[in-house]
């Protein structure tokens, strides 16, 4: 049980350690956006898709990879036990 409550904290630790820098907003992005506006509004939508997907493939490819680790695991028996 101990070694789950310091993997929750470690955890826990990981996901709010960048919480200062996501609040941040991207110069570049905000001056392309507004240069654009007057023009139309298919670059915001762009940008948007664009910032969606580099964010959505880290963890796509940390859950494929953490389902591998899984069943590879599951096979030879080597499930961690918490309880």
């Amino acid at each position: 049980m101990k070694a789950f409550h310091f993997f929750l904290l470690i955890l826990v630790l990981f996901l709010t350690a960048g919480m200062q820098d996501s609040l941040a907003q991207c110069a570049m992005c905000k001056a392309t956006i507004e240069a654009n506006a007057a023009n139309s509004s298919k670059y915001g939508v762009g940008l948007n898709t664009g910032i969606l997907y580099l964010m959505c493939v880290p963890y796509i490819a940390g859950a494929v990879l953490g389902y591998l680790w899984y069943k590879n695991a599951k096979l030879k028996g080597k499930l961690p036990k918490f309880s």
